[in-house]
């Protein structure tokens, strides 16, 4: 039987398929459709202290590879999520993530605290979202400010610390190095690409904030070389993430550096992408004879794999 169980920072998961943060709802819609017991975690939708309306529609368009969203953060607040959404999530027995995003540091603060002992399994901090004027990828783009942010969530919670870190920067080694000395206990490599796209017909942008975050197959290259670079730099577990779709795909992100992947935007092709994954993740190590999963992190550039 092969062993396909990770721990990222203490949080114990029976494999290393995740969802991204605000692609899979609270789980419950996906119900019926597939037991989602069978993940490693949930991923909330980024929460903010205050319910977030998002921005203004059109908030999502498709791109030849890959789609460009704007939702903005909706959500209906960290209060209501603990005591509406959190249940129903805890009940498929699975760890539960939570993403958090505030636009200053106190929030930040604020929402960490809040969360500390709801029966979340960890945090995610969301300082990279391109999708809104304040916090997001305003506070993750300088070093400096990222370190300063985590350093003061570390300090705030016991939860482990996963950092949520953007690829519109020139340095993302750079980055993800302030933020490890910060205190961080993971990090979750990538974010979305800034980008947008125009109606010709009506010679405007087709989204309503105008500018975008690209998510699908479009950015995968992006984000194993994101992964490669981060892993072999910064000695912290990272959950790969950027047009995961196939085994083939998280098998990439694994052998480049990153200890568990999350799946986004293929839901909205294939709502049972991510248990197939699973299913492909398990038969390539049975076809290579490989029993734990595990050890084929990073193996890419470590320059050896699993003993068959």
């Amino acid at each position: 039987m092969v062993d396909l169980s990770v721990e990222i920072a203490g949080i114990k998961m029976k494999n290393p398929v995740l969802v991204a943060s605000g692609t899979f709802g609270s789980g419950v819609e996906y119900a019926p459709v597939f037991d989602v017991s069978k993940l490693g975690a949930l991923v909330t939708k980024g929460l903010t202290l205050d319910p977030c309306p998002g921005n203004e529609p059109p908030r999502i368009c498709e791109t030849p590879a890959g789609l460009l969203n704007a939702i903005g953060l909706q959500n209906p607040g960290v209060d209501s999520f603990i005591d509406d959404l959190l249940p129903q999530m805890l009940d498929f027995g699975i760890p539960v993530i939570a993403n958090i995003a505030g636009r200053t540091k106190k929030e930040f603060i604020a929402l960490a605290e809040r969360l500390t002992n709801a029966g979340v399994a960890g945090l995610e901090m969301n300082i990279s979202c391109p999708n809104v004027k304040a916090g997001g990828m305003a506070l993750g783009t300088v070093p400096e400010a990222a370190a300063e942010i985590v350093e003061a969530v570390v300090q705030s919670t016991d939860l482990p610390v996963i950092v949520k870190l953007t690829p519109n920067v020139t340095d993302i080694v750079g980055l993800a190095r302030a933020v490890a000395d910060a205190g961080a206990h993971a990090l979750s490599l990538i974010n979305t690409l800034l980008g947008m796209a125009i109606d010709v017909e009506a010679r405007k942008p087709l989204l309503g904030n105008v500018t975008g975050g690209l998510s699908g197959p479009a950015i995968r290259p992006v984000a194993v070389r994101a992964v490669w670079e981060v892993s072999q730099a910064v000695d912290l577990p990272i959950i790969g993430m950027g047009g995961i779709c196939t085994g083939r795909d998280a098998l990439e992100f694994i052998l480049a550096g990153a200890s568990a992947v999350a799946v986004g935007s293929a839901f909205f092709h294939d709502p049972l992408t991510a248990v197939k994954i699973i299913e492909d993740l398990q038969s390539y190590c049975a076809r290579n004879k490989i029993e734990e999963l595990r050890c084929l992190v990073g193996a890419a550039w470590k320059n050896q794999g699993c003993k068959e």
